[in-house]
């Protein structure tokens, strides 16, 4: 019977109820969109194409692993664990007459894979294909057939691929020049290859043997292996068979769709980006939306009081009308979660193309969708609505009836001392979470406590929300009075509808603080890196390339004994499980080139042996000089090594440094990210020595700097997207709650327009309401991000000083103005359009 009278109320105030639905409608579909790329970096597919003709892979574990031991009330427990590596792992090439002694093998092509970027004309390479070198004789392995030509035999031939080959209008006879792992080279095109099967994400290049050996760089080691099966051998028994001749080594054998991530370790890895990122952007946006639903079906109740209490004055129970809210708010989460969850869909589908865009995750890792982020999204919606109804239910049903109708005609004036105690509980969570940021110094621990904090504190503000309304009333009496009757109208409904107006306030407060923290988190992060990175750098001129990095060759030229040039190669190692950011810098004469501020031991000591160490890795992992450090480069190659300093500029220069040469040997990419020179010598001196260098630019460090900043931006709007769909969520519910807030009051307005006022002093009115309401809110919300971002400022960087740019908190703060004033306008408009005597003489 219940259920039935729920459905009769939904239908009769269809208006009343469409609030609470776009809210849910939001909150589902936000939630099906985070889920479907939580759902990718899960399940997602990474289709082979380099090895798509071959059947079975054999590579090297992409891994490091951990395995702990527990003894506890006489039982053993055993965990394993494992994290990718930054860099390609490569095998020992005798694993090869292992495998061919194998049953059922036919043939094992090892395979080659390196950096190779063709130094053409801009348009001549697709950025959306990596270029990558092999091997001719690993053709085979896709297969890859001449088109036109032959095949390299000298170590000045290439054969490229057809699509590049139309690109770059090559053909047999040209001449072609390539940026690989060692100096410029210029290549005679002897052929163009093209694949049995499209490929589509990426470009080959393909070397004789003996040069493809030499720019790999890994004397005696492969890529891979690609074993093709023996005649009547099917591919299970074939994986298996290889698998027993590897037994013994840590070699990894793939088949089927398994070949995709050895192919693509860039999209392997983003598997882990994209379940983080989901996961981040899922939690924040639940948390954000339990906040926004309750807040709207509080207001919804807050608006039905007088019907509530007249059930409960003919004898409704409170377990009945808790029931009845509550079947009530499953009707409105069930349509607003099946239609949210499909409208989720293709938003999932947009945030991965532009995810996809902005390089944050590889066109290689396939979009997946399945039913799971849409049950998902239906059963959150429909336990929040239901949660939320019945928070908002708890005051009506627990008042006598006679003091519910009482409190249907004038609000309460007395405080709820349960919610304001509840407030100040909240509060003081809040309070602790900021605490703990700011002792948090790593950026994948702060920034989830940075958002649950600005969470957390704008749900203190909607428990508190009367009490601050009331407060701000109080405060804004006497500015009010100077407006005239629509100012001293405002006044009175800020005293008296605390509630009503502590509704709005939340959402407002929320949009303000968190748009403020996502803003403003990042450019406080990145400012204090560089800022660190200026101060220590103390070379004349910085070597920048426009390709994959400056030649060894090119820093070879400048190097005399005058003058100290210092190759910088980057890339990330573990200490265990962890990661940290590391560099490979050259030792000789560092000290001339580079300041990180060293606070113990000394760079002189810097060499294929030793580490410097960041602060903060030294309190991490109790270092000091003298130390051992054990950890996995960034090829997964285990190292034992001594600390020879420690250092202040961690966030500018990465938490370990290591000698050059020592890194160079284990990463894909053993090219310089940046070379710092200290010399007499001009730019324009230094760039006539360079001339052969065409890619190589020589700037002042103010110039490089600018170049990383522009990097660091590009980077931010990765985060900038990912949060902005909770901000337009939380926008969408500041008119939302606007709308419904102004629509209720068409009684109010027709009385004031029977007691004299004009059309005109009633939209003042509301407009000064919205205004008082956004002058709180904007006060709340900043002071909201103001102490989060402090207290990550502080974590992060150990220094209070968040990078706040004045233009774009006043551009934040005017855009939750216009949205205020909008929503709050147009639905009092359309409120009094009506005749007041209609609306006074018609029934409630």
């Amino acid at each position: 019977m219940m259920l039935r009278y729920a459905l009769q109320t939904v239908r009769a105030r269809k208006g009343g109820f469409l609030g609470a639905f776009l809210a849910l409608m939001c909150a589902a579909a936000l939630i099906t969109a985070c889920g479907t790329l939580l759902e990718t970096g899960l399940r997602g597919t990474i289709r082979t194409e380099r090895y798509a003709a071959t059947p079975v892979v054999v590579s090297a574990d992409q891994n490091v692993h951990q395995t702990t031991v527990k003894h506890k009330k006489g039982k053993t427990k055993v965990k394993h664990k494992a994290k990718p590596i930054a860099e390609r792992a490569w095998l020992s090439s005798d694993l090869a007459a292992r495998l061919r002694r194998a049953p059922g093998v036919d043939r094992v092509i090892p395979e080659l894979t390196f950096l190779a970027q063709p130094l053409t004309s801009t348009g001549s390479v697709d950025k959306n294909r990596p270029v990558y070198g092999h091997a001719w004789d690993s053709a085979a392995l896709t297969p890859y057939t001449l088109t036109t030509g032959t095949a390299p035999k000298t170590d000045g031939d290439l054969v490229v691929d057809r699509q590049f080959a139309e690109r770059a209008h090559l053909e047999p006879g040209d001449r072609l020049t390539v940026q690989s792992t060692q100096s410029p080279r210029t290549y005679r095109v002897t052929g163009v290859a093209e694949p049995a099967k499209a490929v589509l994400h990426q470009t080959s290049l393909f070397f004789s043997a003996s040069e493809a050996r030499r720019l790999a760089a890994h004397p005696g080691q492969v890529t891979a292996f690609g074993v093709l099966p023996a005649k009547g051998t099917d591919i299970a028994t074939l994986k298996q068979s290889v698998a027993q001749a590897l037994h013994g080594t840590t070699a990894q054998v793939s088949a089927g769709d398994e070949r995709g991530p050895v192919e693509f370790l860039d999209a392997a890895a983003a598997r882990t980006k994209l379940v983080s990122m989901g996961g981040a952007m899922g939690g924040t946006s639940l948390l954000v939306a339990v906040l926004v639903v309750v807040g709207t079906f509080a207001l919804s109740v807050q608006q039905r009081h007088r019907e509530l209490a007249l059930l409960r004055a003919i004898a409704a129970t409170p377990g009945q009308i808790r029931a009845l809210l509550g079947r009530e708010a499953l009707i409105v989460g069930a349509a607003a979660g099946a239609f949210g969850a499909l409208a989720g869909l293709p938003l999932g589908s947009w945030l991965h193309s532009r995810f996809v865009a902005m390089g944050a995750v590889p066109a290689t890792l396939q979009h997946t969708v399945s039913v799971f982020p849409l049950f998902a999204a239906v059963t959150a919606t429909l336990l929040g609505a239901w949660a939320a109804a019945r928070i908002s239910s708890r005051r009506i049903t627990r008042i006598r009836p006679a003091q519910a109708l009482a409190e249907a005609q004038a609000e309460r004036t007395r405080p709820a001392w349960g919610r304001m105690l509840a407030g100040l509980a909240v509060l003081a969570g809040g309070a602790v979470l900021v605490a703990v940021l700011s002792v948090l110094r790593t950026e994948p621990a702060s920034t989830p406590v940075t958002f649950l904090a600005v969470v957390v504190l704008a749900s203190a503000v909607a428990l508190l929300g009367p009490l601050l309304v009331k407060a701000a009333a109080a405060a804004l009496s006497g500015p009010l009075r100077l407006t005239g009757p629509g100012g001293r109208l405002a006044r009175a409904n800020l005293r008296g509808n605390a509630a009503r107006m502590a509704s709005v306030v939340t959402p407002l407060t929320l949009l303000i603080g968190m748009t403020c923290t996502v803003l403003f988190a990042q450019p406080t992060l990145g400012d204090a890196a560089r800022a660190q990175a200026r101060e220590g750098v103390r070379a004349d001129w910085v070597l920048a390339a426009q390709g994959p990095g400056v030649p060894a060759e090119a820093a070879r030229q400048l190097r005399t004994h005058h003058d100290v040039v210092t190759e910088v190669v980057r890339t990330t190692v573990r200490v265990g499980l962890d990661k940290y950011a590391a560099q490979g810098v050259t030792p000789a004469g560092l000290t001339r080139t580079w300041d990180p501020d060293v606070t113990a031991g000394s760079l002189n000591g810097l060499k294929d042996t030793t580490v410097a160490v960041s602060e903060l890795a030294a309190d991490q992992l109790h270092l000091r000089p003298g130390s051992t450090l054990k950890l996995a480069l960034g090829d997964g190659t285990p190292v034992t090594l001594a600390v020879a300093a420690v250092y202040a500029k961690g966030l500018g220069f990465g938490d370990l440094t290591f000698a050059h040469d020592l890194v160079a040997r284990h990463v894909d990419n053993p090219l310089a990210t940046s070379v710092l020179v200290s010399t007499a010598r001009t730019q324009t001196q230094l760039a006539t020595t360079l001339r052969e260098f065409p890619a190589v630019h020589v700037l002042a460090p103010a110039a490089a700097d600018s170049i990383q900043a522009a990097r660091q931006q590009a980077n931010a709007e990765v985060n900038y997207l990912a949060m902005g769909l909770v901000l337009a969520f939380t926008a969408i519910a500041v008119v939302n709650t606007l709308a419904m807030s102004v629509s209720e009051r068409v009684r109010e307005f027709a009385m004031l327009r029977l007691a004299g006022a004009t059309r005109r002093q009633v939209l003042r009115m509301l407009r000064t309401e919205a205004l008082s309401v956004l002058l709180l809110a904007a006060a709340l919300g900043s002071g909201i991000a103001l102490a989060v971002l402090t207290a990550f400022s502080v974590g992060m960087t150990g220094s209070a000083a968040p990078a706040v740019t004045p233009l774009v908190y006043v551009a934040v703060v005017a855009v939750a103005g216009v949205l205020a004033l909008v929503a709050t306008a147009l639905p009092g408009r359309v409120a009094l359009q009506v005749r007041p005597v209609a609306v006074a003489t018609a029934k409630e």
